[in-house]
């Protein structure tokens, strides 16, 4: 399935050439080492304060032509590695296939000649209980969040208010965009959508599924129609809840 075209058909030879300071920075965080609990929030070692770039800052910068005019997110604490970027990535999938690759936080929008543009992700456990092939069902726009009602029982005081969902707008936990997996007419409950929360791109997280950037989200939301392939990678074993614990943030009634 071809790509939507999109009118950043300079992102590639625009993001081809980083500056000087962004590859040096970028060599020592390539040799971090592994985390010894990657299902719990961690710190990402980078080099503080490092110069963004003016291509980076208008890529991020505040888009005041939304429903809810989005301010420009903060990537200056941000590994420059989960800055979107195009890059090389052979591949059997099909251009237009999202491949989800939950182990490095990285999401590929497959493009043509063995290219892709990579987004960086934030995982959440629900993010990592499932892997497989899925379809691109619905798509939304600033959607609204539905809590189920496991989530109103353990919290009540918190997410009782929002029985009947929470509208859409910068607090909402889907941020700007969602994209809703189907296998068949069978909701998945996997999302891959925006974040109010930009500190958790590279990381695992504690709640929640395939989050990133909410420009990031409105670019991927832009270049991907309805019906294309999803491929989610879990190497390692799938997390599972533990007894009295559910993986339950998402609920088919979100966005209605």
């Amino acid at each position: 399935m071809p790509v939507v075209p999109s009118a950043a058909n300079t992102l590639s030879p625009l993001l081809d050439r980083p500056t000087r300071r962004l590859t040096l920075l970028m060599m020592p965080l390539a040799l971090a080492g592994c985390v010894s609990a990657p299902q719990q929030p961690y710190e990402v070692a980078r080099a503080p304060g490092f110069a963004v770039s003016a291509e980076y800052l208008a890529m991020y910068a505040e888009r005041p032509d939304e429903q809810f005019p989005l301010p420009a997110t903060d990537i200056s604490e941000v590994d420059p590695r989960y800055l979107r970027r195009e890059v090389s990535y052979p591949t059997r999938e099909q251009p237009g296939t999202i491949i989800v690759d939950t182990d490095n936080k990285f999401l590929y929008l497959v493009r043509e000649n063995g290219r892709a543009i990579r987004y960086g992700i934030g995982v959440g456990k629900q993010g990592m209980s499932w892997r497989g092939r899925a379809t691109v069902a619905r798509k939304a726009a600033w959607p609204r969040w539905t809590p189920t009602a496991a989530m109103i029982a353990r919290d009540p005081e918190k997410n009782g208010p929002w029985a009947g969902g929470m509208a859409a707008g910068l607090d909402n936990p889907l941020g700007a965009r969602a994209l809703y997996l189907y296998q068949g007419d069978r909701d998945t409950l996997y999302r891959i959508h925006g974040t109010t929360e930009p500190w958790s791109i590279g990381q695992s997280v504690s709640s929640g599924c395939i989050r990133l950037f909410n420009q990031d989200i409105i670019d991927l939301h832009s270049r991907v129609p309805t019906g294309s392939t999803v491929v989610v990678l879990n190497r390692g074993q799938l997390l599972t809840p533990q007894p009295g614990e559910t993986f339950d943030e998402f609920a088919a009634a979100d966005s209605i």
